[in-house]
């Protein structure tokens, strides 16, 4: 459940800390005030697309922040935990969208991405837009809204993939078909380049050592003298300076017993001795293994120019030959697969079986929720002064399948326009249209698993009975799910359990946006005046009163 929504410095609004409650509320005031905007900086936090335009003029940033109560919700307890978020009875989303239209976003103080506040936003919120009933004329939204209200997403995402893959299969097979000369062409000449290279059998780090070894092999001789020439430098010639530095250094080390200031100095010339110690060994042992090797220096030029040799016809460097051979394996292999028509064919009808199995009973399922739900809207659009009408989901066969399934979903009326029921686009006004809408919307509202429902003015071109008709329905829906809804409607908003006022301030000639959460008395003089307009008389005082008395 919703619980806290501060705003700040958001389009209109400055500095704004609202409290929401359970069951059904509404938000009402003129028009622009600012109603809808508290529903798109929800949306925003919830994960909705942001620009610099929602930064308040002269400011340098908008910050959304919506706290809500998870203790009933394990699903968002384990989405948080999956995601190594901290998890508590309380979910803070925040978002701060720059000046320059940078966004960032945290969940419960973590650093988190846009997409990660849609994800678990889904398990919070449904936000029902007041033109939701122009989106009720496309098939795919009258498709996905079925699915959804079904409980069908698994399912259609299993046939979407299934029907992937057929399409994946029954391409290869008709390419190797068309193709098959050409593709038989390809595998001889990968056939030749890849027992060339199988025969060449260069390993994968075997150019570098070659080329290091002949660089030795071919300066063995001045690698030898120069050995010789650092030995007799430092150890074995007659002016050599390791027995000079012994000496210098036993002299120094006992004269440090007379005075310490010379001990440091001794301390170094050890050091020293020690590591020229270590380098004369180190060079009387190289000079020991290095020799002239005429022979191996022969071989190794005559790899290096079997290797540059391929490495020329094939076009690419010495050392790229390993991964070649490895890509002219990998092609020849997947061209000798699809040589085999049969096996490829095989593959492609397993794949139709497979989509269509899945496929089939998706349509099973939804069959049964198109009738459920033709029930349950018809019934709804009775209580909306839609008596007249029936309402009808209907399944259009597609046999050759999509990547949806096997049939096109249709929403279709009756009884409005003549007997016979047709598309919903061509059978209903703009005013029952809304209606419908509506009355999709309350049941959809009751099959989703949120806590919360939202509803930004879908009563538009709702009035007199059946705008009470309406309020009661959301009445009644809030005593399962928190509801909120931004209404024009004095019927809606006297069913409410709490109301809120949207109003627009002037502040140091800025507009501005407030809003207040009205008492029992207050509540009497907005319902008057969206009864009745900028004077309020007695008579929609009472009326007023009577509206708030029968709720």
């Amino acid at each position: 459940m919703l619980r806290q929504l501060s705003l700040r410095d958001f389009v209109i609004v400055d500095r704004l800390e609202l409290e929401f409650s359970s069951g059904f509320s509404v938000l009402t005031g003129e028009t622009g005030a600012g109603k809808s905007i508290l529903i798109d900086a929800l949306a925003l936090a919830l994960g909705e697309r942001g620009d610099a335009g929602v930064v308040r003029a002269g400011c340098d940033k908008a910050e959304i922040v919506a706290l809500f109560d998870i203790a009933a919700l394990p699903a968002v307890a384990a989405w948080l935990q999956a995601n190594d978020l901290a998890a508590d009875d309380d979910l803070m989303l925040r978002r701060v969208v720059d000046a320059n239209g940078r966004s960032r976003a945290w969940i419960n103080g973590t650093p988190a991405t846009v997409q990660q506040l849609r994800e678990v936003g889904e398990h919070l919120v449904d936000i029902h837009g007041q033109h939701a009933h122009q989106s009720l004329l496309r098939g795919d939204a009258q498709r996905q809204l079925l699915d959804a209200h079904a409980g069908l997403e698994g399912q259609v995402r299993a046939v979407g993939e299934a029907w992937r893959q057929w399409r994946a299969a029954d391409g290869a097979w008709r390419e190797a078909s068309t193709q098959a000369e050409a593709l038989g062409r390809e595998r001889e000449d990968l056939s030749w380049q890849v027992q060339e290279l199988a025969q060449l059998d260069l390993g994968e780090d075997e150019w570098a050592a070659l080329d290091v070894e002949h660089r030795r092999l071919a300066h063995a001789a001045s690698l030898i003298e120069g050995a010789q020439f650092a030995l007799a430098a430092l150890a074995e010639g007659d002016a050599a300076c390791q027995e000079t530095i012994d000496q210098v250094a036993g002299r120094l080390d006992s004269l440090a017993a007379f005075d310490p200031a010379l001990a440091e100095v001794a301390g170094v010339l050890a050091s020293v001795q020690a590591e020229l110690s270590d380098a004369v060994s180190s060079l009387r042992r190289y000079a020991e293994r290095a020799d002239l090797d005429p022979a191996r220096l022969s071989q190794v030029e005559q790899r290096m120019g079997a290797v540059l040799a391929q490495a020329r016809r094939f076009r690419v460097a010495p050392e790229a030959l390993p991964e070649v051979l490895r890509a002219a394996r990998e092609r020849l292999d997947a061209l000798t697969a699809a040589s085999d028509l049969g096996a490829l064919e095989r593959q492609a009808q397993a794949a139709e079986q497979e989509f269509r199995l899945l496929a089939g009973r998706l349509s099973e399922a939804r069959q049964e929720a198109a009738q459920a739900m033709s029930v349950a809207v018809s019934a709804s659009m009775t209580q909306l002064a839609l008596g007249g009408g029936r309402f009808e989901v209907a399944l259009l066969p597609q046999p050759a399948g999509t990547v949806h399934g096997l049939e096109q979903v249709e929403f279709r009326i009756a009884g409005l326009s003549g007997q016979e029921a047709r598309p919903l686009a061509k059978v209903a006004s703009g005013g029952e249209l809304s209606r419908i809408s509506l009355a999709i919307q309350v049941l959809t509202s009751r099959s989703a698993a949120v806590p919360t429902l939202i509803f930004d003015e879908v009563d538009v071109g709702i009035g007199g009975g059946v705008a009470e008709i309406v309020g009661r329905l959301l009445h009644e829906l809030g005593l399962e799910r928190q509801v909120l809804c931004v209404t024009h409607l004095a019927q809606v908003a006297a069913r409410a359990d709490a109301q809120w006022r949207v109003a627009k301030t002037t502040r140091a000639g800025e507009v501005l946006s407030s809003i207040q959460l009205l008492d029992s008395a207050e509540r009497v003089q907005e319902i008057a005046r969206m009864l009745g307009g900028v004077e309020l008389t007695e008579i929609t005082l009472q009326h007023a009163q009577e509206m708030l008395a029968r709720q």
